[in-house]
């Protein structure tokens, strides 16, 4: 009997602890919470120079959501849309379409054949609102990882990320105009790198 008693005791205390344990984790740390990103008001704008001159433009996300852990980002992902791509300087319809168009063309995205474009965040640096996102950004098939400065502030209501993204081209193999790919190129030379001007609105 005394045997059985102790046995019965054991099971009781391994119930016990497994309970705790699962309390525990249950009461523990708040997992990070899925914000799904408002396409409609998130801003991506890109910035390209020349040696003859520089030209503006925009592109959309199709999707994205970035998880929070209570204040601070810890994760996210994106799609963005590459059919989307406009310039926003050139007032020629004319013109403006050409330059599309060569955007969209195997001289540049290749957009046909990579309609979309993928950023996915793998680890996020600093305290407060201002932090260091690294990530792996897929273009044309290509990924890479970058790492760039952002603000970023969360609340119950939401979340806001804005960010200046500094990006070589050469490193997803757009060719076109690059002086790593082709070092005499002289004044037809189109910089590597472009800038992007991020300010992504998300809420739950």
């Amino acid at each position: 009997m005394k045997t059985i008693g102790m046995i019965a005791s054991v099971l009781v205390a391994g119930l016990l602890v497994v309970n705790t344990a699962v309390a525990t984790e249950k009461n523990g740390a708040k997992k990070a919470v899925a914000y799904k990103v408002d396409a409609a008001k998130s801003v991506v704008k890109w910035h390209a120079k020349k040696v003859t001159g520089e030209h503006f433009g925009t592109i959309g996300l199709a999707t994205g959501a970035l998880n929070v852990d209570g204040t601070k980002i810890s994760g996210g992902s994106f799609e963005i849309d590459m059919t989307s791509i406009k310039c926003t300087d050139l007032t020629d319809a004319g013109y403006n379409a050409k330059l599309v168009g060569h955007l969209k063309s195997e001289d540049f995205f290749s957009v046909e054949k990579n309609p979309k474009a993928t950023f996915v965040i793998t680890k996020v640096d600093g305290k407060g609102a201002n932090v260091n996102i690294t990530g792996d950004l897929t273009i044309k098939g290509i990924k890479n990882s970058v790492t760039f400065p952002a603000t970023v502030t969360a609340d119950a209501k939401g979340v806001t990320a804005n960010a200046k993204i500094v990006l070589d081209r050469a490193k997803w193999d757009i060719r076109y105009g690059s002086k790593t790919f082709f070092p005499n190129i002289g004044d037809k030379m189109i910089n590597d790198d472009f800038e992007i001007d991020l300010a992504l609105t998300a809420a739950k």
